[in-house]
């Protein structure tokens, strides 16, 4: 999670101070790697025990513990390790101990034969492996789960180290011990004063940049690089240092994303990334970055309709961006969306992550206070060009500029202001003489929904709703008006698809 609160000094004709509670990143490393967060759940090590005790100990005491490691949670916790020549396999710590064990003892007493990519231990390797070992072997863990966490870290330290030795261009040894540097440097005490966190984390993100110099398409690496390189800036608070390693970050996210487009976790912590980096740069330079960030989040959505963490970050973002166009008196240029519509569509995001996971205090203590900057008892209420009922390839000159709302139930359109605020309470037969009338969009009915250019179509941002009755087009007044009634239709219709609409409701 991201602390970063935002704190509105708006004029006293707009809205009243509130705070927004902090946005959400994907702290735990997401792909093909070695993943050590979970450990402690499967393999509990006796407390008192060395921390240098053999290797032998340590597997003969996850072999021991099967009973009640492991069993029916083995998918739970699972691992990926990167191999080059079996490609990615998945093992349980317990058996990937025991895959390490029996190497040593199918390896001629733990002495590797020499490979055709082997090369001659360095001096300088060893150097650098044993600074790396020393940071390691420095952390303690603060209980006794963090311990036993602790020696499986170290254990697996040591042998990402001894390959190196036999292979200094071993990427896949560098990218799993960067990893175990990482998760070392979570063991760290918060309230420590040691700088050994930021020393391991330093030292993981070197290895990350040496993997990557072997491998450039190590897409996992420039992630968690990335990662590594965010928890540094935050440590630095708002410096021209942490502004150096915030560009950093959002460089790595950059090439993960290009090396695996389909990544929405990615795309979240590179507009997190892009957040942070925007409250410490000039003020010239925050709305496009902001504006940046606020892409990145939309893509990530677009990638994963029901992606509550970025849904929720880009309603936070939203109304940072809000506050910031009301603070310096208005909007930049006529094309751009009024701070009142921003608040909206920031609320519209907030209430949707909390319909997707209601059980999230921190979403449901933004909902309470953005609440009452949303169109109530409607989601979304704006203008949207339509057809005749019934017309969709009329002439030009018959589609109309009309009002349009949506709730969890439907997308209406409203022949009349004064028509939208009596709607609720019409009668239903009322309701139906109305969408005889006008366009009305059921959300179980909705199949699809996509931006369009089509000749038929009057010119502007095309938007088509396809529907088990056949599609619908509309026309909104911006690409960016587009962009927020694509989001909010799809956002209502995943929470339908998921079973949520009473709490949107």
């Amino acid at each position: 999670m991201d602390h970063r609160n935002l704190n509105p000094q708006l004029q006293p004709e707009c809205r009243p101070p509130i705070q927004i509670p902090n946005s959400l990143s994907l702290r735990t490393p997401m792909y093909h790697h070695l993943r050590l967060n979970d450990l402690a759940k499967y393999n509990q090590f006796d407390a008192e025990a060395s921390s240098s005790a053999p290797e032998e100990g340590i597997v003969n005491e996850l072999n021991g513990a099967d009973s009640r490691a492991v069993q029916s949670n083995v998918d739970a916790g699972r691992y990926t390790v990167l191999g080059k020549e079996e490609g990615n396999r998945s093992f349980t710590m317990r058996e990937l101990l025991n895959e390490l064990k029996s190497g040593d003892a199918n390896g001629n007493d733990g002495k590797e034969v020499d490979t055709p990519h082997s090369q001659p231990s360095s001096e300088q390797q060893i150097e650098q492996n044993s600074a790396a070992m020393e940071l390691i072997n420095s952390v303690t863990g603060l209980d006794e789960e963090g311990r036993s966490r602790q020696r499986i870290l170290t254990f697996a330290a040591r042998r990402y180290a001894t390959a190196l030795e036999r292979n200094p261009e071993d990427y896949d040894a560098l990218y799993n011990w960067a990893l175990v540097l990482q998760e070392s440097a979570d063991n760290v005490s918060p309230d420590s004063s040691s700088p050994t966190k930021d020393a391991l984390l330093e030292e993981a993100c070197k290895k990350y940049e040496e993997a990557t110099r072997l491998c450039p398409t190590l897409n996992d690496a420039y992630y968690n690089w990335a990662i590594a390189i965010s928890d540094r800036a935050k440590m630095r608070g708002r410096t021209k240092e942490a502004e150096e390693l915030w560009k950093q970050a959002t460089k790595n996210y950059e090439k993960a994303v290009q090396l695996n487009w389909n990544s929405p976790q990615a795309l979240n912590n590179w507009g997190l990334a892009l957040q942070e980096l925007s409250a410490i740069v000039p003020a010239r330079e925050k709305q496009k970055i902001v504006r940046t960030a606020i892409s990145k989040f939309r893509a990530a959505i677009q990638l994963q309709f029901d992606f509550h963490r970025a849904i929720y970050n880009l309603g936070t973002v939203l109304y940072g961006l809000a506050e910031d166009i009301s603070r310096s008196g208005g909007t930049m240029n006529a094309k751009d969306v009024s701070p009142d519509e921003l608040y909206s569509q920031s609320a519209i995001y907030i209430a949707a992550a909390h319909a997707l996971k209601p059980n999230y205090s921190v979403y449901t203590s933004a909902l309470k206070l953005v609440r009452s900057m949303l169109p109530l008892p409607y989601l979304k209420v704006g203008y949207l060009t339509a057809p005749p009922v019934g017309n969709p390839v009329a002439p030009h000159s018959d589609w109309k500029r009309s009002e349009f709302v949506l709730n969890h139930e439907v997308l209406q359109q409203i022949n009349g202001i004064e028509q939208r605020h009596f709607l609720p309470s019409l009668s239903p037969k009322s309701r139906d003489e109305i969408s005889r009338s006008s366009i009305r969009i059921e959300v179980p009915n909705i199949i699809s929904v996509s931006a369009c250019a089509d000749l038929t179509l009057p010119p502007g941002a095309g938007l088509c709703i396809d529907t088990i009755h056949g599609p619908v087009f509309l026309v909104a007044e911006s690409w960016e008006s587009m962009d927020g009634w694509l989001d909010a239709i799809r956002l209502v219709y995943t929470i339908f698809a998921r079973g949520k609409s009473d709490v949107l409701a």
